[in-house]
């Protein structure tokens, strides 16, 4: 996999946390409870997707820019997006769309949820 950095970048985003969904043989990574990007598995255990949620309009426009990034596997099409791990997409950009998908799905929390996981100072 191109991105060998993408877990430790993920995990020192405050308040992520990493689980392995057995059934789907996914790594995901969640804010509040609630997902916000996932590295899919293949069969030997090896990255075919690392996938994460974007604005429905800049994961279109990313779409049509790069043929590494489709509609989300086996997400939301609309709202989910997955990104071939040996891929052309820039390490730059990676982390940008990992840092907008964290904080889109951080938005999406309630205000408490939000002060709970960055502290009262930062919400």
């Amino acid at each position: 996999m191109r991105y060998k950095w993408i877990d430790e970048y993920l995990l020192k985003k405050t308040g992520v946390t990493k689980d392995l969904q057995k059934d789907w043989n996914w790594i995901r990574y969640h804010i509040g409870g609630k997902m916000f990007a996932a590295i899919c598995l293949g069969e030997n255990d090896e990255p075919y997707y690392i996938t994460l949620k974007l604005e429905p309009a800049e994961g279109d426009f990313l779409r049509q820019q790069y043929e590494d990034i489709i509609p989300g596997f086996y997400m939301n099409k609309t709202h989910w997006n997955s990104i071939k791990p040996d891929g052309a997409v820039p390490d730059d950009l990676m982390k940008d769309l990992l840092d907008k998908s964290y904080g889109l799905v951080l938005g999406g929390l309630s205000k408490k949820k939000q002060r709970e996981i960055l502290g009262s100072e930062n919400a």
